[in-house]
């Protein structure tokens, strides 16, 4: 890139640098994503974005999930895996995986790829503070909750302290006892309880599309009225529906807009947030 050019970049991304200043945004970033792809480090490119973000005034929450990585140790102990309706059903064993994984294995991993740039990440499980607080979903599901209230104190005085916190999501009942969270809807309940600017969901896919099968049929931004009609008429459908709801969710509560992004893309957060057309789906309110 010329000088020229990357003066052109910088200018392009000024009033969007100036727009978000002291906005909070909450990137959920998925177990899928962070795999990454064999062409570049994305977990190192992800926290180069998180510190460039921080580094220009806003404020980043990062929440994680893990899927990925707790479906291979479970397979590494013999523990057998299965799901109801897009949710893990979680026996105690299980729920000792769950929490091993992200708490001792995804959340160090963010937090250390981050600091290593910029010494501003802090690590949290929901279970602190009792940040995600949860009833159990149904017994059926085992150690699944159902978030019940999100308690916004901790993350908020890390937030103040001009720190970033990365939050995985173990949530716990009243009683003490922990519970495996769905992600997208933890982050989409984190950023309606903070009142955040943006929900961005990173993933392994480039954003919604009209047809699956057809890259260029992707919908670069949508109202969550259009996007109810997508779920209706079965073009939205199956693993992704829990993602759709917690974005409109979010919306309805207040948070401005959500974004679905592929997580393996180079700096794909910056490009969504900082270009004039950036690069997955954009949801926002009725219009």
């Amino acid at each position: 890139m010329s000088s020229l050019s990357t003066a052109h970049v910088l200018v392009e991304a000024l009033p969007y640098i100036r727009q978000f200043a002291g906005r909070t945004v909450v990137v959920k970033y998925g177990g899928n994503a962070l795999a990454g792809t064999s062409e570049h480090d994305a977990l190192a490119l992800f926290a180069e974005d998180i510190v460039l973000m921080h580094a220009v005034g806003i404020r980043p929450v990062v929440v994680h999930g893990g899927g990925p990585q707790i479906n291979e140790m479970l397979a590494r102990l013999n523990i057998e895996s299965s799901f109801a309706n897009g949710l893990r059903v979680t026996d105690a064993a299980t729920m000792e995986v769950v929490q091993m994984v992200l708490n001792g294995q995804v959340n160090p991993q963010i937090v250390s790829a981050i600091n290593k740039l910029g010494n501003i990440a802090v690590g949290l499980s929901g279970e602190d503070g009792r940040t995600i607080q949860v009833t159990q979903r149904n017994e059926e599901l085992g150690f699944v909750g159902e978030i019940e209230r999100i308690r916004t104190h901790v993350i908020e005085g890390l937030l103040t302290d001009g720190l970033v916190p990365v939050l995985s999501t173990v949530g716990v009942d009243a009683n003490g006892t922990s519970y495996n969270v769905n992600a997208d809807t933890a982050a989409g309940a984190i950023a309606e309880a903070l009142r955040a600017e943006k929900i961005v969901y990173l993933t392994d896919i480039a954003g919604l599309r009209r047809d699956i099968n057809d890259a260029m049929s992707l919908i670069q931004r949508i109202s969550i009225n259009d996007l109810q009609s997508l779920i209706d008429d079965g073009t939205i459908s199956g693993g992704m529906i829990p993602k759709i709801e917690s974005c409109m969710q979010a919306v309805r509560g207040g948070v401005k807009s959500a974004h679905i992004l592929d997580g393996r893309i180079a700096h794909v957060l910056l490009l969504e947030l900082f270009t004039d057309q950036g690069v997955g789906t954009m949801i926002t309110g009725a219009q």
